[in-house]
């Protein structure tokens, strides 16, 4: 299986995600637009994940990449590749579905709680997760459901945290792939965003929450499990 995915800063990367790779013989292939990489042919590949970032999706004339990469994630969905986004992923996915991406009326940053829909009873690995359950978050800006997406989860501030378009293509508002080691680094490199909030929290408040990283970890497993199904 050929995985590809698209990085947009040097400190949001694979994460938990790549210990999950490290015991596949997947061929893992990378473009990391802060270095100047192209993209390659759609056509080679099984898998696009497409990581967070800082950056929102309407600056495109201030990340010119950002065109080019809608274009190849529009290109890989009408292939029917396996699509997963995370953050701004699920965010650049939502906007090539024809969705509408936008400013929400809180930032989230910090665990806190989602709410999974009923739909989730309808997919087997998102079924087991509890009604409510605590994910990292670290985002500015939401997102409309797509047209035909189902919506998968949501919390008090953020109507769309998850979607599922198809049976190929996963939208994740929040991060389950974050680590200690990761959640560090966004810290370190996005401080200026941890201003006072009501979904805000301090840094020290983010990173003793070891059971919650383990439990998120586990979900992405299981998420990344599931869907290596479709392309074995």
């Amino acid at each position: 299986m050929r995985i590809h995915y698209l990085q947009h800063v040097p400190f949001e990367g694979l994460a938990s995600i790549k210990q999950w790779l490290t015991k596949k013989d997947y061929i893992l292939s990378a473009t990391k637009f802060y270095n100047g990489d192209t993209l390659p042919s759609v056509d080679g590949l099984d898998w696009v994940i497409v990581m967070g970032g800082p950056m929102n999706i309407y600056e495109d004339d201030k990340y010119p990449w950002l065109t080019w990469e809608k274009h190849f994630i529009e290109e890989a969905i009408k292939k029917n590749k396996i699509v997963i986004g995370i953050c701004l992923g699920s965010q650049l996915i939502a906007d090539v579905l024809g969705s509408k991406v936008y400013k929400g009326q809180e930032k989230e940053i910090g665990w806190y709680p989602i709410q999974v829909t009923t739909e989730t009873q309808k997919y087997p690995v998102f079924a087991s997760l509890p009604a409510t359950f605590t994910v990292f978050h670290w985002h500015g800006d939401t997102f409309d459901l797509p047209p035909a997406a189902v919506q998968l989860a949501y919390s008090e501030v953020c109507a769309n945290q998850a979607f599922i378009y198809g049976d190929r293509v996963l939208g994740l508002q929040f991060h389950l792939e974050s680590t200690k080691d990761s959640v560090r680094q966004i810290i370190e490199n996005c401080a200026s965003e941890l201003v006072t909030g009501k979904y805000i929290q301090k840094p020290e408040e983010m990173l003793v929450r070891d059971g919650d990283f383990s439990n998120i970890n586990t979900v992405m497993c299981k998420i990344l499990d599931y869907f290596a199904t479709f392309t074995k």
